[in-house]
């Protein structure tokens, strides 16, 4: 596996890609490849959501208990 530029995330590339391509055509229509960018994007950030989730379960009460 290859290592990423730490310059931008993997979701801010991909919003900037379907960004050009909404406004070079007035909608996705039906473009296949418009469509996997945006399931792309999706699934970027639910894996982005998910391990938010898994990080403040791992975390528990502790900071509640704190506070």
């Amino acid at each position: 596996m290859a290592k990423k530029p730490v310059g931008e995330s993997d979701e801010v590339r991909l919003k900037k890609k379907i960004a050009v391509r909404v406004t070079k055509e007035a909608k996705l229509s039906g473009d296949p490849a418009a469509r996997s960018l945006h399931k792309r994007l999706k699934r970027v950030q639910r894996k982005r959501r998910a391990l938010a989730l898994r990080k403040k379960h791992a975390a528990g009460n502790q900071t509640e208990a704190k506070s």
